[in-house]
């Protein structure tokens, strides 16, 4: 039980970081790029035992756009930054790896499961990140949010 915590925390943080690494990221947003990988895994994690593989990855892949888009505005920095980093413990790599294994033992049935498995987990990532990445930029600032506020209050003394 602690190891399988163990394990779905740290590995998934570090691997973050290590791709980070690998794409030369700045070294101050490091921690925030292990953080967004680590937040996407973990909603795939917990919504994984009740939904499709594919959905749980769409879930996982909001979370991770949502967090870059609010680390975005609130660091000034691209979203590549902490998007490109993030997504990589949600990609399908052993599903394609196994297509390929598949297809070249000639199991054509099991590549042909295993490949379209891996194709809506892809096409869930890509929608989760549209979903998100089509909502203004001004949105995830807290200064909008604080004039809108105001705004609202003037209106109401009148």
């Amino acid at each position: 039980m602690i190891w399988d915590i163990f394990l779905n925390v740290v590995c998934p943080f570090m691997g973050t970081i290590a791709f980070a690494v690998l794409f030369s990221v700045p070294s101050k947003y490091f921690i925030s790029c292990g953080l967004t990988g680590l937040m996407g895994w973990l909603a795939y994690y917990f919504t994984e035992p009740y939904v499709s593989i594919a959905i749980a990855s769409f879930f996982g892949a909001l979370v991770v756009v949502l967090i870059s888009r609010i680390l975005t505005v609130r660091k000034k920095c691209p979203i590549t930054i902490f998007l490109v980093a993030g997504i990589f413990p949600l990609i399908p790599g052993s599903g394609v790896y196994y297509t390929a294994y598949y297809l070249v033992t000639n199991q054509l049935n099991q590549a042909a499961f295993k490949g379209l498995e891996s194709l809506k987990i892809a096409f869930a990532i890509v929608i989760g990140i549209v979903v998100i990445v089509s909502i203004p930029r001004q949105f995830f600032s807290i200064e909008y949010w604080v004039r809108k506020w105001k705004r609202k209050g003037e209106f109401k003394n009148d």
